[in-house]
């Protein structure tokens, strides 16, 4: 890749296709889903090596739970294993890992898994990484906005003090740059609630790539687009 190319600071992908990638192969859904697993390891590693400081994929959302029970089970079979092994990995490329999203739903030692990884891994300083797990961006903003009612209703904050960043400092990822690249795989052009309000000013990319065909190569060129756009923020220049 150029050296002239400008990396984007946080970039965040909504992975999708592992169901029709397993389809092509005529597998079952939950073999691409560990497929999909997988592939995310490497491109961790990848968007490091490209100079990507912050990495936020959407794993599970507020709405899966409606899938298959056979499915749901296979998933989080696949998330214990992913939590599992990135305690080795993050510290070995010392990465820190985030969860993003509702715990109220996950079973116990999952929430348990979270928690140890990231905690383990809040002192690494290499590339962030946030999986979004149960998460749903109105839920995300609904949570938020309980949280600063609380407040005014116990005269903790004035109303006049809910400004923007008050109310991004009341989400889950209140100390997190929003994304400058939202990427979808798999040909769907939606951006399916997944971070709502940090996306307003993102640039988005969408590819017709499977999720677990995704590589770097892939990666390289959602940057090489994200760089022939300009970024006016809501400005002229």
């Amino acid at each position: 890749m150029s050296d002239e190319l400008k990396i984007p600071q946080h970039v965040a992908i909504i992975l999708d296709g592992n169901g029709r990638w397993a389809k092509q192969r005529h597998m079952p859904r939950n073999f691409g889903h560990k497929a999909g697993s997988d592939n995310l390891e490497q491109v961790i590693e990848d968007a490091w090596d490209l100079g990507i400081k912050y990495l936020t994929v959407y794993a599970f959302s507020t709405e899966n739970w409606k899938r298959s029970v056979e499915e749901v089970t296979g998933l989080m079979l696949i998330l214990r294993d992913f939590l599992r092994k990135s305690i080795e990995k993050a510290n070995k490329n010392n990465m820190r890992v985030r969860v993003i999203g509702r715990r109220d739903r996950l079973d116990a030692d999952i929430v348990d898994a979270i928690e140890k990884l990231e905690e383990v891994t809040k002192d690494n300083t290499g590339i962030q990484f946030i999986v979004a797990l149960n998460y749903g961006g109105r839920d995300e903003i609904t949570r938020a906005t309980q949280k600063i009612a609380e407040e005014v209703k116990n005269g903790t904050i004035s109303v006049d003090d809910i400004t923007e960043d008050y109310i991004s400092s009341k989400l889950d990822t209140a100390d997190i740059p929003d994304p400058d690249l939202l990427i979808r795989t798999s040909g769907e052009i939606r951006t399916s609630n997944f971070l709502p309000w940090q996306i307003s000013y993102s640039e988005f990319y969408f590819t017709d790539t499977l999720w677990p065909d995704f590589n770097k190569e892939s990666l390289q060129q959602a940057i090489e687009y994200y760089n022939g756009r300009d970024r006016r923020f809501g400005g002229v220049k």
